[in-house]
């Protein structure tokens, strides 16, 4: 096991009608709030009402910044970096999934950059400095941006999809109320449970040996979205399915897993340049692309992993080693197609004439990779599989 300094600072407000502890937590961000939510869907289902009632009866006094898309832009972030600075904000507060809270991280740190925020992402994680405190009420499952400090960001003129790490970027309180993804659609659910499923596979699939403890939990949450996955997609309104795609969501990606050990990430950023391009839903494009890579990076150094991962998540009894790593790849294959995914690039529209295009937005250096090192060439021959 590696050398590691643990993190996770992020208060975590779990269960029902947790959002009506929101007052007691408003402290932690000040007394000028930006108020960050999505296209509508906080409004249809009265979360927005309820978080805006809860702020008017506080002390604070609040801003808006509404319609950050899916894979949000950095126009939005530009846009709430100067509400922020005109009202001389202190905090912000994101209700809604990923999307917005990683627009909401942005426009944090942001707000102490003196350049165009979108220099952030190609100047890299050294920097960013400072942010304003941030505080989530999650509405969707998936990306674990409630309980980290990362953020993912497309810029529609230059077609890039680039991410940024800072501790300084998590949140100080995530409300998690299950009963609030109840009215999440099951094109979504799906997405966001893929999603979970793909974060802990970048970081199981490692080149570090010895973690034993991780390997077993990643584990844990794989069989966790293996068996509540599907019953939160048939039964929207089932609690307990949804708590615990939720809260698997947070485990999966707050730096529990990678603590340790190495983690790979070549297949987000794979698909990071596809949604670039295509604005594919990302857990979509992980659904395609995860079997491909899969299969591209099985060989004899890297088959014992397959082959815990075969046994342990999908019970496959021993046998030749090949065969039984491959057996697990399948059944990741044919999990993902049962919850509606699409099996290859071509489903989601990617067109054969922009794969070299795609393969050289992903390598922004050399390689992309930590379980395998991949090259423009590497990532192309995926790309061509999957199409």
């Amino acid at each position: 096991m590696r050398d590691f300094t643990y993190v996770i600072p992020t208060r975590i407000l779990f269960g029902k009608n947790q959002v009506q502890n929101l007052g007691g937590e408003l402290a932690s961000l000040g007394k000028k709030i930006l108020l960050v939510y999505g296209t509508g869907s906080v409004k249809k289902t009265g979360v927005y009402d309820s978080v805006v009632g809860l702020l008017q009866r506080s002390s604070v006094s609040f801003y808006e910044l509404s319609g950050v898309q899916p894979n949000p832009r950095v126009s939005s972030v530009r846009d709430g970096i100067s509400l922020c600075r005109t009202h001389q904000i202190d905090g912000i507060l994101a209700v809604g999934g990923g999307s917005v809270i990683d627009c909401a991280k942005t426009i944090a740190t942001g707000f102490f950059y003196d350049g165009d925020p979108w220099e952030l992402f190609l100047r890299g994680d050294s920097s960013i400095q400072k942010a304003l405190p941030l505080g989530t009420v999650l509405t969707v499952a998936g990306t674990g941006s409630e309980m980290n400090g990362n953020a993912v960001i497309s810029n529609e003129e230059t077609k890039q999809k680039l991410a940024i790490h800072h501790d300084v970027l998590r949140p100080r309180f995530s409300i998690l109320d299950p009963s609030l993804t109840f009215t999440v659609t099951r094109e979504q659910t799906a997405a966001g449970v893929v999603d979970i499923f793909s974060h802990v596979l970048e970081q199981y699939f490692s080149p570090t040996r010895e973690a034993f403890v991780q390997s077993r939990l990643a584990e844990g949450l794989l069989l966790t979205i293996r068996k509540y996955g599907p019953i939160a997609m048939e039964e929207p309104t089932n609690y307990e399915a949804r708590a615990q795609v939720m809260w698997a969501s947070s485990l999966a990606l707050n730096g529990l897993l990678s603590y340790g050990r190495i983690a790979d990430w070549a297949t987000h950023g794979i698909e990071h340049a596809v949604s670039a391009v295509y604005d594919v839903t990302h857990g979509v494009g992980l659904a395609v692309l995860t079997p491909y890579w899969m299969d591209y990076v099985l060989d004899k150094e890297t088959v014992g992993t397959f082959v815990d991962y075969a046994q342990n998540v999908w019970q496959i009894p021993n046998g030749d080693e090949f065969s039984v790593a491959k057996e697990g790849i399948e059944k990741t294959r044919g999990f993902f197609t049962s919850l509606g995914m699409p099996r290859t690039l071509h489903e989601i529209g990617v067109q054969q004439g922009s794969l070299k295009e795609l393969a050289e937005k992903t390598i922004s250096s050399h390689t992309i990779g930590r379980f395998k090192k991949l090259d423009t060439k590497d990532v192309l021959r995926i790309l061509q599989n999957a199409l």
